[in-house]
């Protein structure tokens, strides 16, 4: 099971945290923001989804370079950008 989001990188510790695959199932790659119903739910790039996630990064607590300078290591890593 993974614990982040692999399109956003959002910690997915919770299970109602999950998407949902076309078959309603929880997803073990996704979270609920990202995805639906085997769907994204926006089609976006990958530098529209680091656009996105900083200012929640930033509500959270992290200064924004420090929340970019994250995501630039961590999304290209993950399944939806490789």
């Amino acid at each position: 099971m993974n614990n982040l989001c692999q399109s956003c990188s959002m910690p997915m510790e919770d299970v109602t945290l999950r998407g949902t695959n076309n078959d309603g199932s929880s997803s073990e790659d996704y979270c609920v923001y990202c995805y639906k119903d085997g769907e994204f739910l926006e089609d976006v790039t990958m530098q529209e989804m680091m656009e996105t996630c900083v200012p929640h990064m930033v509500n959270s607590g992290m200064k924004e370079e420090d929340a970019r300078k994250m995501l630039q290591n961590t999304l290209p890593k993950l399944k939806r950008w490789c």
